[in-house]
Order: structure tokens, then C-alpha cells, then sequence
């Protein structure tokens, strides 16, 4: 759904794997509060790629949640696992730039190249020039650019952490496009997703902020425009831990929904002020919001 108002389209994009907690209600409080104070559209999308961590009932119960917190999407939700068609479509243009990987999880690890940002192990290249014998194919991988070229470094301005750069052939390697289980990768979904709804201002959790150098990149070689950036603060759990439901995040109380939003905004660094309703929530926090990041 584009935006014929105006150059502001953003999105919130759950996994529905339980939900929703202090962790997203932040995620989404932060694209909600920019889409608005933007006067832009606020898409939703669910992110099933990975339809193995779906749990049932969920999407139904993070949309009414965010109904509960004042939270109004536009347009019609785009649903992940609906598009299969839609990312082979994609991965057919990116063919010549993909091969076939056969290595295992624990051979990449082996190969001791190092660890990426996101805690995954840096891809050595071992079957960039053809499966070796005995290997058959477990994923499809894309190709990055060699150390030395022009295009090996991402460098974007992110409006909350300001000018990063990555080297994609040292600090990531080639990247999965297809998963070994059969499913589309996230990376490869999001960009095509991102596109088509034309989204031109992403505002997430911090812990994707590596996955977005990769993004860039797919975007680059698809011929799609790239969306401004912001990633904001992620929750953390007693442990130092991102809060999730695998590290023990609590459902929100949907009985009190102004009370956990206050709470979102003091993470976000938001001083609302007197508050007696969810509506006169949004007022303040929209307007402190735009104070704070203006027009961008």
C-alpha cells in the first residue's frame, strides 16, 4: 500500500511466535510514533517465513493487542508465508549472483573464520566455486562482494545511532538465501516485502541492526531503493539477555494497556507527562516524538 499523501510509509513486522511483549510493544510504540508523527501510513506485516515458530492463534492475538494500545494499522496486513511465489520470483533475479552451499551449521563454525556481529559464524566461501565431492546442496547462498571492491562496504546513517558501516566479505561472508529446512531466509523476505509496500522509513529493535548492511546490499543488486533506518533499544532481561519469549518475557497486561505503554515511552526516553487515557497518550507521545526527530 504506497502513500499518494505524502513520502512516509512504515511498517511493524511481528513474528507470531506468542505474544506480544515489553520487547515489540517498544518496536512497534517507536515505528508507530514515527509513521504518525510523519503524518505517514503505519503498515503491519507478519513475518512467518519461518513457519516452524509460528505458534497458532498468535497473529489474531497481536492484532488485538495493538487494537487494545490505540494502535491502528492502515491498509491490509501482508501475511509472509502467503508470498512464497512472490521470493522465488525474487530469488530468480538473484540467480547469478547465488550457488548452492553444502555446508553444515558445525563445518562453518569449524572453519573458525570468526563470528559475524549477530552471533553467527562467518561463512568461509567453501563452496563458492562449486560443492565439493561428497556434498549436496543444504542452502543457497549469495555471493558478496571480494575484500577490495568497491561495493564491500555498507555504509548508512542510522537516525539513532548515526553513520555505521559494515564489511560484508569480513564480517558476514556470503549469506543464506534459502534455508536448509526449504524456507525462504529473512533477509531476502523483508527486503521484497519492504518494496512492495513500499516502505520508505524502517524503525526496529536494535538487535536487526546487522541485518541491515545485508539488506542494503540485496536491495542494491535487486534495483530497489533503500528505506531510511532507525534502530532503537531493545529490552533486556535480568540476564543482560534481548527480552523474548525464549528468555522469559511476560505476556502484557492487556487489563491496564496505559500503564504498559508509559512504560514503553520511559524506555524510548519519552516524558508524556499527566496522562488520563490511551488517546491523550498518543497526542503527547506523537508530539514529543516529532519534537525530538522531526521531519526526515
Amino acid at each position: 500500500m504506497s502513500n499518494p499523501i505524502n513520502s512516509y510509509t512504515g511498517r511493524f513486522a511481528p513474528s507470531p511466535s506468542g505474544p506480544l511483549h515489553a520487547g515489540s510493544l517498544v518496536a512497534a510504540m517507536a515505528s508507530y510514533l514515527d509513521a504518525k508523527a510523519h503524518q505517514g501510513l503505519w503498515l503491519l506485516r507478519i513475518e512467518d517465513i519461518d513457519e516452524t515458530r509460528t505458534v497458532p492463534g498468535a497473529t489474531a492475538a497481536i492484532m488485538q493487542a495493538l487494537a487494545i494500545f490505540g494502535m491502528q494499522h492502515d491498509g491490509e496486513v501482508l501475511v509472509q508465508s502467503q508470498r512464497k511465489d512472490v521470493y522465488q520470483a525474487a530469488f530468480d533475479k538473484l540467480a547469478a549472483h547465488a550457488y548452492p552451499c553444502g555446508c553444515t551449521r558445525k563445518e562453518i563454525a569449524d572453519s573458525r573464520l570468526g563470528i559475524a556481529p549477530d552471533g553467527a559464524a562467518i561463512y568461509p566461501g567453501t563452496c563458492r566455486n562449486g560443492l565439493t565431492a561428497g556434498k549436496v546442496s543444504r542452502t543457497l547462498r549469495l555471493r558478496v562482494p571480494d575484500i577490495g571492491q568497491e561495493d564491500e562496504s555498507i555504509t548508512f546513517n542510522d537516525r539513532w545511532l548515526g553513520p555505521l558501516t559494515q564489511h560484508l566479505a569480513t564480517e558476514v561472508g556470503d549469506f543464506v538465501l534459502k534455508r536448509a529446512d526449504g524456507y525462504w531466509a529473512y533477509q531476502l523476505g523483508v527486503v521484497v516485502d519492504d518494496a512492495e509496500q513500499g516502505v520508505t522509513h524502517i524503525v526496529r529493535g536494535a538487535d536487526l541492526l546487522e541485518s541491515t548492511a545485508r539488506q542494503i546490499y540485496l536491495q542494491h543488486i535487486l534495483g530497489l531503493a533503500t528505506p531510511s533506518y532507525m534502530h532503537v533499544p531493545v529490552v533486556l532481561n535480568d540476564a543482560g539477555e534481548k527480552l523474548s519469549k525464549q528468555t522469559g518475557a511476560r505476556a502484557l497486561d492487556l487489563a491496564h494497556p496505559l500503564n504498559e505503554l508509559l512504560h514503553a515511552a520511559r524506555f524510548l526516553e519519552l516524558q508524556p507527562g499527566r496522562i488520563d487515557s490511551i488517546e491523550s497518550f498518543w497526542q503527547s507521545a506523537i508530539a514529543e516524538w516529532a519534537h525530538r526527530f522531526g521531519a526526515q
